[in-house]
């Protein structure tokens, strides 16, 4: 059996799905591409139970927030290990901050359980049918979610920072 290359991914997904995939690229030689978000299930679904693919190890599942980007600011990124082959791969999907709704993929990967849980405490990236999509790490009653892009870094009123004290 023949090492599974980025170029048989790549044209796998495209042979089932078509020209729906965006953002191809090799980062240190990683497969990475996006699909639209309504897409993420099927995605991941085909990867897992295509044989000649079979990604079946989800090794990270986190956000990314890019305010700038109008109507998808939010950037859902799996990362997917086949492990016959050693071979990873990163997807991704975006969505609108104001209706930030991803199909959640505990079905598929139990190891998104908690990926999912602690990408909605810091992003609010609401994963449709996940089983108990609650605060995993931050107080409940927090109202904002801390890892977006929309607070200053630090509190600008505060004079224990002020440049005076370091001697600028």
């Amino acid at each position: 059996m023949s090492q599974l290359t980025n170029e048989q991914i790549r044209v796998a997904l495209i042979d089932k799905f078509g020209d729906v995939f965006t953002e191809w690229s090799e980062p240190l030689g990683m497969l990475t591409f996006a699909a639209p978000k309504d897409m993420n299930l099927k995605v991941l679904q085909f990867l897992y139970d295509e044989e000649s693919l079979s990604f079946r190890f989800m090794t990270d599942l986190q956000a990314v927030h890019y305010p700038d980007r109008i109507g998808e600011e939010l950037c859902v990124v799996y990362h997917l290990h086949n492990m016959r082959d050693n071979v990873r791969i990163r997807f991704k999907v975006y969505t609108d901050v104001q209706a930030p709704d991803v199909f959640s993929t505990t079905a598929l990967f139990a190891a998104a359980n908690f990926m999912e849980r602690e990408t909605y405490d810091f992003f609010g990236v609401n994963f449709v049918g996940h089983p108990n999509l609650i605060r995993v790490l931050n107080v409940d009653e927090m109202d904002y979610f801390p890892l977006r892009k929309e607070f200053p870094l630090e509190d600008q009123t505060r004079v224990d920072k002020d440049d005076e004290m370091f001697g600028r």
